[in-house]
């Protein structure tokens, strides 16, 4: 452990940050020969994500309460409908109560929409992004992609679709996992553990992983394509054991989009959480109309840990949190 002495100096050392540059580099050429408009949106904003598993960081301006965003999301979306056509940013973004090996309060993200597309073929560009800032440094192998179900079945034996709470406490329980209390009723929140510690774990380190299809519970903001089970039109990407990515065939319907953050809400109350200001500029954006498209979010700084081989998200910042 360094000496309070050595807080000054930087958490990654600097061949980790010319990586960095380098790769920032060769992302802004990539989206430049796709055709794709960089922009940049507020990092405060009225308003808050609703999602009861993500926590906004808040602060004051003129005694009104601000949010850090949390993803720029809704700004983009009110750009695409305003006509911007296909754009991308590379952004700083905060989260309250993340920090850990691969989690940190400030991060990078990488977010970019594109018209006319859908899920997969979002995966197609994402997969042709990494063979780019992967080239002379760790190239990445040909991606395998896999639905939901069939990831979770191959790895844990779990049918999310069909197999009841308790089957899957069970086996958390099997794989010496705790269940929070009060987590054992909540179906997703069980599914996300059991996919973060019984799963992912189980994932191959060094190929690229797509999972899509996921439950219709789980459709944040992608659309839902009808079946027998209905599946949301959405993606993860995992690589060396951590989440890269997460995409979506955009929602685009304002009344289903409102009734989401709705639910949300009511998810909040009954955990006691605060209650976040719904977005109603975005609604107004999507009521006005968002073009057919899908978007992704992709974690820089997770990739950049892959890349240069570093298990500490610390390793890749120029100042992680403790030294801030």
């Amino acid at each position: 452990m360094k000496s309070p002495s050595d807080d000054w100096r930087p958490s990654a050392g600097p061949d980790v940050l010319a990586l960095r540059a380098k790769l920032l580099g060769r992302l802004r050429g990539w989206f430049a020969d796709h055709g794709v408009m960089e922009v940049e949106t507020p990092a405060l904003s009225a308003a808050a994500v609703t999602d009861p598993h993500i926590h906004s960081l808040e602060t004051c301006l003129d005694r009104r309460p601000m949010y850090l965003q949390t993803s720029p999301e809704f700004f983009m979306k009110r750009l695409l409908a305003a006509g911007s056509g296909d754009i991308y940013q590379v952004c700083r973004v905060f989260r309250d109560g993340e920090q850990g090996r691969r989690h940190n309060p400030e991060f990078t993200m990488v977010e970019w929409y594109r018209r006319d597309l859908d899920a997969h073929r979002m995966m197609d560009e994402v997969e042709s992004l990494l063979a780019v800032l992967g080239a002379g440094q760790r190239q990445p192998r040909p991606a395998e992609r896999i639905t939901y179900r069939d990831l979770c079945m191959e790895f844990a034996g779990i049918d999310p679709f069909v197999d009841s709470t308790a089957a899957i406490v069970a086996r958390l329980d099997e794989a010496a996992v705790a269940v929070p209390d009060g987590l054992s009723a909540d179906r997703d929140a069980l599914l996300d553990l059991l996919l973060a510690t019984v799963v992912e774990p189980a994932m191959p380190a060094e190929i690229p992983v797509f999972v899509f299809d996921f439950p219709a519970s789980q459709a944040a903001l992608a659309r839902i394509r009808d079946g027998d089970p209905p599946v949301a039109e959405r993606f993860e990407l995992f690589l060396g054991g951590m989440e890269l990515a997460n995409g979506f065939h955009e929602l685009r319907d304002v009344a289903e989009q409102a009734g989401r953050f709705e639910r949300d809400l009511q998810r909040r109350r009954d955990a006691g959480l605060k209650l976040p200001p719904v977005d109603h500029r975005f609604l107004a954006a999507l009521d006005a109309g968002l073009p057919e498209c899908a978007g992704v979010a992709l974690g820089f700084d997770r990739l950049v840990m892959w890349l240069a081989g570093c298990d500490h998200i610390a390793d890749v910042l120029s100042f992680d949190a403790g030294r801030a």
